[in-house]
């Protein structure tokens, strides 16, 4: 569906890439996760693969045809949830739906937003508004919102870094059940920094440092995955270390302190 060809981006004025010489397919139905430090690009990547930005080398095409502006059938969601402050919760995802699709009659349009309310458990907080909502709410509602639209193809930016670990997991099993749900999967790039989450929501993990793709990493776990189940893996361990050894590559710092006690925590050794 996603196909980069020595994609490169650089600000205008400037001679240093932001990214530089990026090969990518990303196939129909496929969950991609991009991982890497700060400023690494990743950001950067999912705006050009949304047409927010346009590539000043090399190419992008999405089903054959080049990207050069925000696709019709596209979703994004950010960090920041950008609900409708003045709009309840029902009204957000009524509001994103008719903008999908124009020409969805009322009731359809109310019947298909009661049903993804209950997707993600706010049927009873339908006639509240955002503030009115914790931030876990807020993006619940926020994934209601993208999913109802019915794009094929989703981007998410980091939707779940504000949050708790406790509504960070539910959140990404939501994610992970809705992305299965209907006739046909989406195709999803969704950007992070957490090693863990990226294992956990991706079927490949696609690692970004110094401009560059430096590694392309197929993750096996079947669905539904468990994070308690999949903690339980051999090959989990090995999947999470090879990808914190990435962070540290070239970081003479980082070599010094040591992966283990910089990420202590999921019981791998």
């Amino acid at each position: 569906m996603i196909e980069l060809k020595q994609a490169g981006f650089h600000y205008p004025g400037e001679t240093q890439c932001v990214l530089d010489g990026i090969d990518l397919t990303i196939e129909d139905g496929e969950f991609v996760v991009a991982l890497g430090g700060s400023g690494c690009g990743k950001s950067t990547l999912l705006s050009l693969i949304a047409g927010l930005r346009t590539v000043t080398s090399g190419a992008i095409t999405i089903d054959g045809n080049a990207c050069f502006g925000p696709g019709e059938n596209t979703g994004i969601l950010f960090q920041h949830n950008s609900l409708f402050p003045w709009m309840t919760v029902k009204k957000n995802i009524t509001f994103g739906i008719r903008q999908s699709h124009p020409d969805m009659k009322k009731a359809e349009r109310e019947l298909r937003a009661g049903r993804y309310l209950a997707y993600v458990g706010l049927e009873d907080s339908k006639e509240k508004y955002p503030g009115q909502l914790s931030g876990g709410m807020r993006q619940r509602a926020a994934i209601a919102r993208m999913m109802a639209m019915d794009k094929e193809l989703l981007l998410l930016d980091e939707p779940f870094a504000s949050l708790d670990p406790k509504n960070r997991m539910e959140l990404q099993q939501l994610l992970e059940t809705m992305w299965k749900k209907g006739e046909k999967k989406k195709t999803i790039l969704f950007v992070t920094h957490d090693v863990d989450e990226a294992i956990f929501l991706g079927d490949r993990v696609i690692f970004l440092d110094r401009q560059k793709i430096r590694a392309d990493i197929k993750i096996p776990f079947k669905r539904p995955r468990g994070i308690d189940t999949i903690l339980k893996e051999e090959e989990y361990c090995v999947i999470r270390k090879q990808l914190i050894d990435l962070y540290y590559e070239g970081n003479e710092a980082g070599k010094e302190r040591g992966p283990a006690q910089e990420f202590a925590g999921c019981g791998c050794r």
